[in-house]
């Protein structure tokens, strides 16, 4: 782990970390030190790498935040861990580094022991990148009930499909379902040519995209066979209770709320639900209240419901993604 000592200059407050692993530090700062320029750029403020030692001069927040992301990503790499962009990124909006302990399989639902936080499944282990996110990942596993809510690009989705790969590898629930509501589609769904399926299937798309990035795609689709993975519409769940799964309502906001107290009680035994939207991109006729912006108030504050809202500042798509969405939101409020 990296040593800290602060030292005042007459230009500006300086941090020097010294890093004793000179192989990790070359990892460290990334070609032609393209992670020391990111937070750089990112923070505001200069790194100037001596030997084994970088040096931070910038003011003093600025400095903190530099040398807690340089920690966190160097107590990375002593864990034989990779360091990627998205990982930077990552240190950045994190904060302190995260103490993380080995856990041995099967032990997920220890709700991350020591304070680092992963979602493992067949292909990947996923782990959050923002201060949401985290909190997000530790409301999946302690509740039954699970909101996400807030802008496109904040991994609601993503994060929400990777928990339930996740507990339905461990053997934690038996089988997993995805749902949207397909608003766009309507009564035009038996103009579209194909079977049910056929008609379905381009609104179910994200979804799909986000298993096969957990999953092998054979076994996704021998899963999807041997219907242990459903992924269907929500007018679909009427009828049903669904016992020892994970549940995942996508778009939510574009539900009525009548179709949000049908899904909401289709839950059965054993089974957890999460459901994420955004209520500014309603797609319903004008006039119709989502399901989702009722489901909030009314279950605000209920035993097992665990609620997490995002901002523009937990967009972890392309930066521009934040940018558009704060435009449009200052846009909202000088209009109203």
């Amino acid at each position: 782990m990296a040593t800290t000592s602060l030292t005042d200059t007459a230009l500006a407050p300086e941090k020097s970390l010294n890093f004793p692993d000179n192989r990790l530090l070359i990892d460290l700062c990334g070609a032609f030190d393209k992670n020391l320029t990111h937070i750089e750029s990112a923070i505001g403020v200069q790194i100037v790498r001596r030997g084994n030692e970088l040096a931070i001069l910038g003011d003093e927040l600025g400095t903190t935040r530099a040398s807690d992301a340089l920690q966190g990503l160097y107590l990375r790499l002593e864990q034989g861990r990779e360091v990627a962009a998205s990982d930077v990124d990552a240190a950045i909006r994190m904060g302190k580094p995260i103490q993380v302990k080995t856990r041995a399989a099967g032990e997920q639902k220890e709700m991350f022991p020591g304070g680092g936080i992963e979602i493992r499944t067949r292909k990947k282990t996923i782990e959050p990148r923002t201060n949401t996110q985290k909190a997000y990942v530790k409301s999946l596993f302690k509740n039954e009930l699970v909101f996400g809510l807030g802008p496109a690009g904040t991994g609601k989705t993503y994060l929400a499909v990777a928990a339930g790969v996740s507990m339905f590898i461990e053997g934690h629930v038996d089988r997993i379902l995805l749902s949207r509501p397909a608003v766009e589609a309507g009564e035009r769904l038996g103009f579209l040519p194909g079977d049910m399926k056929d008609k379905v299937d381009p609104y179910m798309q994200p979804l799909y995209d986000a298993l096969n990035d957990f999953l092998p795609s054979k076994q996704v689709g021998k899963l999807i066979e041997e219907k242990r993975i459903e992924i269907a519409p929500l007018a679909f769940m009427r009828g049903r209770t669904l016992s020892n799964a994970f549940i995942v309502l996508d778009e939510a906001q574009n539900a009525t709320t009548m179709q949000m107290k049908m899904f909401l009680t289709r839950m059965g035994e054993g089974s957890r639900m999460a459901i994420t939207g955004d209520s500014s991109q309603c797609d319903l006729p004008r006039g119709v209240l989502s399901g989702l912006v009722e489901a909030e108030l009314v279950l605000h504050g209920v035993k097992g419901v665990g609620m997490t809202m995002f901002t523009a500042e937990d967009v972890v798509r392309h930066p521009m993604v934040a940018r558009i969405i704060k435009a449009y939101d200052k846009h909202v409020k000088q209009s109203g």
